[in-house]
């Protein structure tokens, strides 16, 4: 092998090592770019507790959305879909979920905000978001979703969209082989 195609060789083998690691700075960059910009509504769970709530706030009209991503079954719907909350009070919510198929399931759900300035003004202290749900074959739940609005929202910001898209994360590998072990 001649010195030229070594060369392309090394550079070659250090371009694939860099797009290795870089795969994996990808998630926690792609985080920061949503907590930045607000861009697609990146929620983050709260942690402030009460010390959030306010005895002032305005009213606000909060539209609940949800959609079922290409090949999900499930049944998936908000209990209320336009509630009436107000910012500095927490308010809860609910989902309904029903698995339609013969088998378990395991779902994730993703959230988005519109307009997506109105991101940072919300918390989340409980979201079905934040974990993956399991269902068994015909099983239904409610899955809870607790809220407040910051008082401090612009006031231009009257109406806000919460959208949850659900997807099925079923690993059916993993389930074939436990029920082959007897499991």
């Amino acid at each position: 092998m001649n010195n030229s195609a070594k060369r392309t060789l090394k550079y070659l083998s250090l371009a694939v090592f860099g797009m290795f690691f870089f795969s994996f700075a990808l998630v926690p960059l792609y985080d920061v770019f949503c907590e930045v910009t607000g861009l697609n509504g990146k929620i983050s769970q709260s942690e402030e507790g009460a010390s959030y709530e306010s005895n002032t706030g305005r009213d606000l009209t909060i539209q609940f959305v949800s959609h079922n991503a290409e090949q999900m079954p499930w049944v998936f719907k908000p209990s209320e879909k336009i509630m009436k909350v107000k910012t500095g009070k927490y308010s809860n919510a609910t989902f309904f979920v029903k698995n339609n198929t013969d088998k378990p399931m395991t779902a994730r759900a993703v959230p988005s905000v519109a307009p997506s300035n109105a991101n940072e003004y919300l918390k989340k202290l409980e979201c079905f978001c934040f974990e993956e749900q399991f269902l068994a074959p015909g099983e239904e739940a409610l899955l809870p979703v607790r809220f407040i609005f910051d008082s401090n929202m612009p006031e231009s910001i009257n109406n806000v969209a919460l959208s949850y898209t659900i997807f099925d994360i079923t690993n059916y590998n993993d389930m074939e082989m436990a029920n082959h072990d007897g499991r």
